[in-house]
């Protein structure tokens, strides 16, 4: 089998890069090791930024997430039993952001791939990546029992953390930064309306929490809680008494209960390998890095490094020039660290860590409330929670 461009994994981003590749007219194919029920029902992000929203509906993909997709024009930061609300539009010049499950993107995206894209193939195994260096990279896979190759002219590793795809690069040329967090998530999904009708961020001394949605009648809420905690431990009635405690407001806003149906924990990483790039191999989303979800960036970053990859094919297309290949590992690198830094600050700011003292409290107390004062400080929040731009010169 021949293409080319390989694209490893059928998540968000390998599905969207296929749909540019495929609107540009270049030819790809897309090998995705889990079944299609499994990829379009496992829970992932639901923050869109601005700058994904318009890539999906310029993709062509836009037609249900306008019409299902909520849109968010703030949120609201809890501290010290106070409420205040960032306004995205009135900081950013309009830009906002919108609830969109990963599941429901995916389910668009392969719809579209399906109906008249290149060959998507499910439980096809990609096994190594081999010749990344030459100007004819090849693909190993398992589909259906049985070995096969997939010569390439360019791969796109969109398989995640724990892919093959960054095995390829050398060692030696790489390097990897890295940071683990000493609490995680404990998330549940919920068949009860959202509280609020934007995301509520707080920060409380005894932990963070966060209120977010899937749909109006479906609520998804966190409690930072131990690293290593097993979700099971806590009990349904545990969880929403420990999520009113770090809610709760002087106002008197109430949290509404609901069954829950599905409980998880997420560790919390920060993790960046450098570069994206070896050869015709080409890094994107996890593969090559992860952010804490407190910023809701990973799914935006892996949209944001598809985008520069597809750009710099297109212009290589039309002109024949390499630099902006070249230059990709650079152009997205220099947006993952804005949201590395961003995903960072939420994070140190919002939650409390083990051994804290009360010093490093009320500093948390001291930038929060330096933000509900300061249309700067306000803004800067706004900016990069709406998205850092795209670069066009990927």
């Amino acid at each position: 089998m021949r293409t080319t461009v390989g694209i490893i994994g059928a998540g968000p981003a390998g599905l969207l890069l296929a749909r540019l590749l495929h609107n540009a007219g270049i030819d790809s194919v897309v090998l995705e090791s889990r079944d299609r029920e499994y990829v379009e029902h496992r829970q992932r992000a639901g923050i869109l930024e601005q700058g994904t929203v318009d890539v999906l509906r310029a993709a062509g993909a836009g037609e249900r997430l306008d019409r299902e997709g909520l849109r968010h024009d703030g949120i609201e930061l809890r501290f010290d039993r106070q409420r205040h609300r960032v306004d995205f539009p009135a900081l950013t010049g309009g830009r906002s952001v919108t609830v969109y499950a990963q599941t429901e993107v995916c389910k668009d995206l392969i719809a579209l791939q399906l109906a008249d894209g290149g060959p998507l193939l499910f439980e096809a195994e990609a096994l190594g990546v081999e010749g990344a260096g030459s100007d004819r990279p090849r693909v190993r896979f398992r589909c259906q029992g049985r070995e096969d190759v997939l010569d390439c002219d360019y791969v796109v590793g969109c398989d995640g953390f724990w892919g093959v795809a960054r095995n390829a690069i050398p060692a030696e040329l790489t390097r990897v930064f890295e940071r683990s967090y000493p609490y995680a998530w404990l998330g549940i999904l919920a068949d009860v309306a959202p509280s609020h009708d934007e995301l509520v961020y707080a920060r409380h001394d005894r932990g963070f929490a966060l209120l977010s949605m899937r749909s109006p009648s479906v609520s998804r809420l966190y409690l930072q809680v131990e690293e290593g905690t097993d979700a099971e431990s806590w009990s349904d009635d545990d969880i929403w008494d420990e999520l009113e405690r770090r809610f709760e407001t002087e106002d008197g806003w109430r949290l509404e209960r609901g069954p829950v149906t599905q409980k998880s924990v997420t560790p919390m990483r920060s993790y960046v390998h450098e570069p994206m790039r070896h050869g015709r191999l080409f890094l994107a989303g996890d593969a090559a890095h992860i952010v804490p979800p407190t910023g809701a960036k990973g799914l935006n970053l892996a949209v944001g490094d598809v985008v520069t990859f597809a750009r710099a094919l297109t212009y290589k297309k039309e002109t024949g020039g390499d630099e902006r290949l070249d230059g990709y590992s650079a152009t997205c690198l220099r947006r993952v660290w804005q949201a590395e830094r961003f995903s960072y600050d939420m994070t140190s700011l919002l939650h409390r860590a083990p051994g804290a003292t009360p010093f490093e409290g009320r500093l948390q107390l001291a930038r929060l409330e330096r933000i509900a004062a300061s249309r700067a400080a306000e803004t800067d929040l706004a900016e990069a929670y709406t998205g850092f731009p795209f670069d066009e010169q990927g």
